[in-house]
């Protein structure tokens, strides 16, 4: 099967692959039915976690799916099974050959499933990652609870002088967890940053804050509980250098080794999400269409945001992967 040219017609394409809070009950389910690689995936991923996780992912109950531990196994699988249909229609999404201009590129955990993409880890490995974060981080928050809330309407660069004030003035734990895109930063932290935080940023110009339904403080130092356990299962998962590059959430830059990998997956649990500057630096490398992989188009839209010239096209479902095929084939 030939190779699938990211760089085609001198186009440089990225693929971006979403975290937790993109699940929704009935993913991939309409996929499934269409493909038989699709369904063989949600297949091997219940045979390899030991539970019927393509039942949670079709059917729900959603406060089940939504559960971290489950989501992040959802997620990635869904995203694999789309790209398994993609290769059906296209060939292989990655190669030894694949020029440096092209990415691929996850949001938190979706970065996990970014390296399923790029072959740096096998789907297996991947998956049971993924399944082991989600463990850990529920673990983790259960021990230290914490907040998350979406600040609207300010740049990270504010919010983040704003977060360290308050956590010198407080000696609590809040910092910037997700830089989307300009006027959407996430933060995290426990109770007593956080409040402080919230009531600070709305006095500094925040247009909204948006407290979020979860109780951990994904991305902040309260996950370091998680982050040392799970150290542990990225070593004893195999890794090998990306077959594409991996823009790294943590450092917002292209990652082409196992061991820079390997560290990057350890990082990212206690730091900061640099999406701004990741899909900054795919555009100055030449990445002209972003393509979202897996349910909803979270990702495409702060593309949007971050850059409106930026080609952007999402697949989640059967009609999904026939517009985009049809666009690739046309090109």
């Amino acid at each position: 099967m030939a190779g699938f040219d990211f760089v085609a017609a001198g186009r440089g394409v990225a693929f971006l692959f979403p975290g937790q809070g993109s699940q929704t009950v009935g993913m991939g389910r309409e996929l499934a039915a269409h493909y038989p690689v699709a369904a063989a995936t949600f297949a091997e991923a219940d045979g390899l976690l030991g539970f019927d996780l393509s039942k949670l992912c079709f059917e729900g109950p959603e406060a089940e799916l939504t559960d971290t531990i489950n989501a992040q196994p959802a997620l990635l699988v869904t995203s694999v099974a789309l790209l398994r249909v993609l290769e059906e229609e296209l060939g292989p999404l990655t190669d030894a050959g694949a020029s440096a201009s092209a990415y691929v590129a996850g949001h938190s955990m979706g970065e996990y499933s970014a390296l399923v993409a790029s072959g740096a880890v096998t789907y297996a490995g991947g998956l049971r990652l993924v399944r082991e974060r989600g463990r850990l981080m529920k673990q983790a928050g259960e021990q230290n609870p914490g907040m998350m809330a979406a600040i609207l309407g300010l740049d990270e660069a504010p919010v983040a002088m704003v977060c360290a004030e308050i956590a010198a003035q407080t000696g609590g734990v809040v910092q910037v967890a997700n830089d989307n895109c300009p006027g959407q930063v996430v933060i995290s932290g426990d109770k007593a940053g956080m409040e402080a935080a919230i009531v600070a940023l709305g006095s500094a110009g925040a247009r909204k804050i948006v407290p979020l339904a979860v109780s951990i403080a994904a991305h902040s130092p309260l996950m370091q509980p998680a982050a040392v356990e799970l150290r542990a299962a990225i070593a004893a998962t195999p890794i090998v250098d990306p077959r594409v590059p991996l823009i790294g959430n943590t450092t917002a830059q292209p990652l082409t080794t196992a061991a820079s990998i390997s560290e990057e997956l350890t990082a990212q649990l206690t730091g900061g999400v640099r999406w701004t500057s990741s899909i900054q630096r795919a555009i100055a490398d030449g990445i002209s269409d972003f393509v979202e992989v897996g349910p909803g188009e979270a990702l495409v839209g702060m593309v949007k945001r971050i850059d409106r010239a930026a080609n952007r096209h999402s697949i989640g479902d059967p009609a999904g992967v026939a517009a985009f095929v049809a666009w690739w084939q046309s090109r």
